[in-house]
C-alpha cells in the first residue's frame, strides 16, 4: 500500500466477482443471478465478460434477506424496491446500512421448477398443499417458478415426506410453529423494547447511542439462539419420555390395553 493512501478508501474500492460477492451475502450464485434478472440489483460494472460487484450490491443483498426474513415476498421487495430507486439510497430508507442490526437469521431462498417442487414431494404436490404454502409464505410464485423462503426448512418438508408424514400434515404444522415462534420472538423483542430501546427515565444520553444499541442487540443474537435451542430440546425430551410411556402403557399386540400389569387371561373368568 502507498504511503499516503487512506485505508479507508482502499475499503471504499473494494469490489466483487459474482461467486465471491455471492458468498459475501450467505447466498447461492444461482439465487444470485436470479435476484438480478429480477433487477433487485443494480447492473454490475463489467470488464469485458467479467462483472464487477462493490459494497453497494451487498448491502442491496442483505437489504433483500432482511426484508425476507420480516415475511416480504419477492414480489413486494421487487416493488418496494422499484417505488424508492430513484429517491434515497434503499439501505437508508429502510434503516439498514449503518446502524441496521444484522439478520438474525441465515435462510436462503430456493428457486424451483414445478418439476423440481414434485421431486421434492412426490404426488403430495396438489392444489391445497400449493395453496397452503403460499398462505405461509413458504413459497411464493415468480413467472412459472416457484421460491422457497428457506433452504433449511425445504430440506426439513422434503425429509419428513420422505418418512411418511404427509405433506399437508408438514404445512399445518409449520403454521402452527410459526405461530408459537412468533410468539416467542415477540417476548425476546419485549425485553429488548423495555429494557434497551427504552431505558427508565433518568437513564445518562450515552445508553441511548445507537451505535451502541446495535451491537448489544447483535451481542444477544447467541444468548436468545441459545435460550431457544435449550428450551426446545429439553421440551421435546419431556414430550419424547411422556409419548414414550403412553405407548409402552398402551394397548399390546395382542389386545391386552394394560400390558404385564393387567389380570391374566386364564383368571378372567373366576
Amino acid at each position: 500500500m502507498a504511503a499516503n493512501e487512506n485505508p479507508n478508501d482502499q475499503h471504499e474500492k473494494r469490489e466483487f466477482r459474482t461467486a465471491e460477492l455471492a458468498a459475501e451475502a450467505g447466498i447461492t450464485v444461482r439465487t444470485l443471478r436470479f435476484y438480478r434478472e429480477r433487477r433487485l440489483l443494480p447492473p454490475p460494472r463489467r470488464e469485458g465478460r467479467i462483472a464487477w460487484y462493490d459494497e453497494h450490491h451487498l448491502a442491496r443483498l442483505r437489504s433483500i434477506t432482511a426484508l425476507l426474513d420480516r415475511g416480504h415476498t419477492l414480489g413486494g421487495i421487487t416493488e418496494l424496491l422499484a417505488a424508492f430507486e430513484n429517491g434515497r439510497d434503499v439501505g437508508e430508507l429502510l434503516g439498514m446500512e449503518g446502524t441496521f442490526v444484522a439478520p438474525w437469521s441465515d435462510e436462503t431462498p430456493v428457486r424451483l421448477t414445478p418439476e423440481e417442487l414434485a421431486d421434492h414431494f412426490s404426488g403430495d404436490v396438489t392444489a391445497e398443499n400449493l395453496a397452503a404454502s403460499l398462505d405461509i409464505g413458504y413459497l411464493a410464485v415468480d413467472g412459472d417458478e416457484f421460491v422457497h423462503t428457506s433452504r433449511r426448512l425445504l430440506d426439513a418438508s422434503t425429509t419428513l415426506v420422505s418418512h411418511g408424514i404427509p405433506l399437508a400434515a408438514v404445512l399445518e404444522a409449520g403454521r402452527a410453529v410459526r405461530t408459537h415462534a412468533d410468539a416467542i420472538a415477540a417476548i425476546a423483542t419485549t425485553l429488548i423494547r423495555t429494557h434497551l430501546t427504552d431505558p427508565p427515565t433518568g437513564t445518562p444520553p450515552g445508553a441511548r447511542d445507537i451505535n451502541h444499541l446495535t451491537h448489544t442487540i447483535e451481542s444477544l443474537h447467541p444468548v436468545f439462539q441459545a435460550v431457544i435451542d435449550a428450551e426446545i430440546a429439553m421440551a421435546m425430551d419431556r414430550r419424547v419420555r411422556t409419548e414414550l410411556d403412553s405407548w409402552l402403557r398402551g394397548e399390546r399386540p395382542d389386545g391386552d390395553e394394560h400390558g404385564d400389569r393387567g389380570t391374566p387371561a386364564g383368571d378372567a373368568a373366576d
